[in-house]
């Protein structure tokens, strides 16, 4: 018995590592020297040698941008939370997909809000007037990987829990022309910007309403400055779900769908 055990956890850890591997690891180098580590994953039979520019097999863009506990330079830890979905074969069959996963630095962060209080985190006021050299780093990846892979530019989605919920909020507010949709989940920003992509991109929002960790009244106060702007905007709350809705989230049969039918 103890054997077979030993066997089968020897198995799951192989699996395990075969399928995060199927997440090629990359870093990008910013003007300034800095270097950030990243993780793709490429469509099924993605064919490297047919450029950019060809008319054929372009594929949507998904930017993953991950929570304050999975920070560093080890380019593993982005993995922990939501890589298994988009390895799962019916999503890869149905819906291809280049796929990326950052690694924002630990002393670092993907968002510039101003962060006060103790115990329960909150954060107010606004966005710097540069963001943090890591979510400026992720915007430039973005933009040379237009260039350089099969990307369909009219389909390029952003999504992100926690620390990263706030970090998608902040790009599409920089950037409201890049993205056709976006999913923050668990996070907030700076709702008096909401004008700036209210109308250009339909947006999903995820949190648990018993989250002591970030506020689940961010969230609100987004959704009902969006809602006021007539934006395209759904949200989702979670009873009884601490900080970790992102569970729930990907478990969402429709989220993937509803993400991928989105065009600019």
């Amino acid at each position: 018995m103890r054997q077979l055990l030993f066997i089968t956890c020897l198995f799951l850890t192989f699996n395990a590592v075969a399928q995060t591997e199927a997440y090629q690891k990359k870093t990008y180098t910013t003007r300034a020297g800095q270097t950030l580590p990243y993780r793709i994953l490429y469509p099924k039979n993605y064919d490297r040698s047919v450029g950019p520019s060809a008319q054929r097999d372009k594929y949507p863009l998904i930017l993953m941008l991950h929570g304050s506990g999975e920070r560093g330079t080890d380019n593993e830890k982005q993995l922990v939370h939501g890589s298994k979905l988009f390895l799962q074969d019916d999503i890869r069959t149905k819906f291809p997909a280049i796929v990326v996963f950052p690694q924002c630095p630990q002393e670092s962060s993907w968002m510039s809000l101003k962060r006060e209080g103790t115990g329960q985190q909150s954060w107010s006021g606004h966005y710097a007037k540069q963001p943090n050299w890591p979510l400026g780093a992720v915007l430039s990846l973005v933009k040379q990987l237009r260039k350089t892979e099969r990307i369909d530019k009219k389909r390029l989605y952003i999504m992100g829990l926690s620390m990263g919920g706030f970090g998608t909020v902040e790009a599409i507010s920089r950037k409201p022309k890049v993205f056709a949709a976006a999913l923050p989940i668990c996070g907030g920003g700076d709702t008096t910007l909401c004008r700036r992509y209210a109308r250009r991109m339909p947006l999903w929002v995820f949190h648990g309403d018993a989250d002591k960790s970030v506020p689940v009244e961010l969230s609100r106060q987004l959704v009902t400055k969006l809602q006021s702007l007539n934006a395209d905007v759904q949200y989702t709350e979670y009873q009884g779900v601490g900080h970790n809705s992102w569970d729930n989230a990907f478990a969402d049969p429709t989220l993937i769908p509803w993400m991928m039918e989105k065009k600019k």
